[in-house]
């Protein structure tokens, strides 16, 4: 069983890789939409389903990520992307230790939430040992701390017709003349709900630190690293992300990544 654990992550995880790879190189002709570019366009979003199915067929919904033991972490965990956002939002939410930082909790929900950290913190824990596995090839084991995101949609209500979860995030990704662009991302609500799905505050026993995404980051234990936003503040529930950013359910996916990014 260990054996088919370990193929089957590699499998998706070279899957996702050599999408992202084709996308990245070939974006000139991705975004034209015309001859080459139309068909490059169609063969990435059927790969991607492909992708996606591959992981539930041979994952299913409530399989678990390998978990590991405290001997097996050997590092910090390893910074990625944005580590010290440099917008005037955060800055000031961490000048005062996010005393002032909510989470809110929108979209297609019955009971709207504004959730404190101290709130989430009080809420039932999940701590698991983890890997890390980031889109550029590196991995790093680590140990999180944080509260079932399953716990926060329960309290919120969320209604029928959602489909995806939306994480906004603090963090400039990406400045241009139309404005700052927030990282952003969405999964589903099989993720959503997968038990260790966490939003978590603390890793290796001690709080989660800006460079790792504080006050609050997304761990999808299934997923490659560009699926867990970091510097949360919202979570919004939607029936579909189309119209949102360029239609594709996250900053990077916007840019020719793998919409499910699965391990």
């Amino acid at each position: 069983m260990a054996k088919f654990q370990i193929n089957r992550r590699k499998f998706l995880t070279s899957a996702s890789l050599g999408l992202s790879g084709i996308a990245l190189s070939g974006c000139d002709a991705f975004d034209s939409g015309l001859g080459i570019g139309g068909g490059l366009r169609s063969f990435l979003e059927n790969a991607n389903g492909l992708t996606y199915r591959a992981q539930r067929l041979l994952a299913g919904r409530d399989a678990l990520a390998q978990e590991f033991t405290e001997a097996d972490i050997r590092q910090p965990q390893r910074p990625n992307g944005v580590t010290a956002p440099d917008d005037d939002t955060y800055k000031g939410l961490l000048a005062n230790n996010f005393a002032d930082w909510r989470l809110e909790v929108s979209g297609l929900v019955e009971k709207p939430l504004s959730l404190t950290r101290e709130q989430l913190q009080n809420m039932p824990s999940r701590t698991q040992i983890t890997r890390h596995d980031c889109v550029e090839g590196w991995s790093c084991i680590a140990k999180w701390t944080g509260t079932p995101l399953s716990l926060v949609l329960d309290q919120a209500v969320v209604k029928p017709q959602a489909r995806y979860v939306m994480f906004h995030c603090l963090d400039t990704i990406d400045r241009s003349l139309s404005g700052d662009v927030k990282y952003y991302g969405t999964i589903d609500l099989i993720d959503a709900r997968h038990p260790q799905t966490i939003l978590a505050y603390g890793v290796n026993g001690k709080p989660l630190p800006v460079e790792n995404g504080a006050p609050l980051r997304v761990r999808v234990e299934r997923q490659l690293g560009y699926k867990m936003p970091k510097y949360l503040y919202k979570i919004e529930l939607v029936d579909s992300f189309a119209a949102i950013g360029g239609g594709r359910g996250g900053y990077w996916e916007d840019n020719g990544y793998d919409w499910y990014g699965g391990i």
